[in-house]
C-alpha cells in the first residue's frame, strides 16, 4: 500500500513540475531522497538516562529505531567529553519517509501555536530544507503525561532538486506550508 503523499507525487506533482520547469527527462524532476530527524540531548552529559527517553520518543514518532550519536570532540565549557552519547538520529527513506512527511505537513505543523507557515529562507542552496521544532509534544504519538522534558528536534528534508526555487515549488506542491511574501510583513 503506497502512502497518500507518494500517490500525490506520482499523479499530480511530477506533471506540474514538468510543465513549470520544462524538464526533458523524467529523471530531472525533483523527488524526495530522505528525511533526517535529529534530536540532541544536552542533559545526557550528566544524566545518560535522558537519552533513553529521547530514543523512545523518536522511535514512536518515526516508526524506526534511532542511531545514537556520540560527541566528536571534548568541549570543556559544556563539560562534554569525546565519545559520550549525546544525540539520537533517524534517517527515513521509502514509505516511512512519505508517511512521516504526510503526518508532519497535515497534522503536526498545524498543531503548533500561532503557526503561519515555515520560513522561505530555510533552504540550504542545494534544494534541501531544514526546520526545527521546539518540542516533541506536537506529535500525536507522544503521550503528554509520560514526557519528562520538552525536547526539540531538527528535521532535514533532502531532495534531488538542484536549486532552491525548484525545491520550493516541489515541496509546496507536496504540501509543505511555506510562508508567502505577504505573510511576513
Amino acid at each position: 500500500m503506497a502512502s497518500r503523499l507518494r500517490e500525490r507525487y506520482r499523479e499530480q506533482v511530477r506533471e506540474q513540475l514538468r510543465e513549470r520547469f520544462g524538464y526533458g527527462n523524467v529523471n530531472e524532476i525533483p523527488k524526495l531522497e530522505k528525511v533526517v530527524v535529529n534530536m540532541s540531548v544536552g542533559e545526557a552529559i550528566v544524566n545518560p538516562k535522558a537519552l533513553d527517553a529521547a530514543v523512545a520518543e523518536l522511535t514512536a514518532i518515526t516508526g524506526q529505531k534511532p542511531v545514537v550519536a556520540k560527541a566528536k570532540k571534548s568541549i570543556a565549557a559544556f563539560k562534554l567529553r569525546q565519545g559520550v552519547n549525546i544525540a539520537a538520529k533517524v534517517t527515513l527513506r521509502g514509505d516511512r519517509m512519505y508517511v512521516f512527511l504526510d503526518k508532519l505537513f497535515n497534522i503536526v505543523l498545524p498543531r503548533i501555536r500561532d503557526f503561519r507557515g515555515l520560513p522561505q529562507k530555510s533552504f540550504d542552496g542545494r534544494g534541501n530544507y531544514n526546520l526545527g521544532l521546539r518540542e516533541q509534544l506536537v506529535f500525536p504519538e507522544i503521550n503528554y503525561d509520560k514526557v519528562d522534558k520538552a525536547r526539540g528536534m531538527d528535521i532535514t528534508i533532502v531532495t534531488t532538486a538542484r536549486t532552491d526555487e525548484e525545491a520550493s515549488e516541489f515541496l509546496v506542491a507536496m504540501g509543505l506550508p511555506l510562508q508567502t511574501q505577504r505573510a511576513r510583513g
